[in-house]
Formats: C-alpha cells, sequence, structure tokens
C-alpha cells in the first residue's frame, strides 16, 4: 500500500524559529503592530516570543508553509528594519526623497 509509504516517510509538520532583530521596536505599540503583520501571514500571536529590551523577536513558524524572508519581510513592510533588511516606509511616514 503506498499509502503506509507515505505516513512514514511524507513530512507534515516542520517546525522552526526564527530570531529576528528588529532594532526599531522600543515599545509594546511596535511589538503590537509587527505582531498584527505576522498574523496577516498566519502567524498567530502565541507563536511570537517579544524580547522588548534586546529588539529581538522569536518566530515559530511552519516551514512547510513559509519561509523566513516571508517573516523578515512581514516585518520590514509594517516598517521597521529585521536581520539587516531596512524598514520600507508606511503610509503614515512616506519617503522623503
Amino acid at each position: 500500500c503506498l499509502c503506509g509509504l507515505c505516513l512514514r516517510g511524507c513530512r507534515i509538520s516542520d517546525a522552526k524559529t526564527l530570531t529576528v532583530d528588529v532594532p526599531g521596536m522600543a515599545t509594546t505599540a511596535d511589538a503590537d503592530k509587527i505582531t498584527k503583520a505576522l498574523a496577516a501571514i498566519g502567524i498567530a500571536p502565541d507563536k511570537i516570543d517579544v524580547d522588548m529590551k534586546g529588539h529581538k523577536l522569536a518566530v515559530t513558524y511552519e516551514s512547510l508553509n513559509l519561509g523566513h524572508k516571508n517573516i523578515e519581510i512581514a516585518i520590514v513592510e509594517a516598517g521597521y528594519e529585521a536581520n539587516g533588511i531596512p524598514a520600507l516606509p508606511t503610509k503614515a511616514e512616506p519617503d522623503k526623497k
């Protein structure tokens, strides 16, 4: 039976944890904004561990559904630098060039 082979050999889950440096995260409002941005890509708030003092997040995610770059880009698009990727200007703060 091929079904039995698939159940033993196929990966159903592959949870990983990504640590993200977010130097601009200084307040709980910042953390809430980032949490909301990550929720938009399917990461539940209970999968995010915020270290406000260290300006870091530990994000547990399902790597079969998302890549670590998806997480970093969601944070960048929310207006925060993430692991050295520069923040994109948000609608509230237009690019001043």
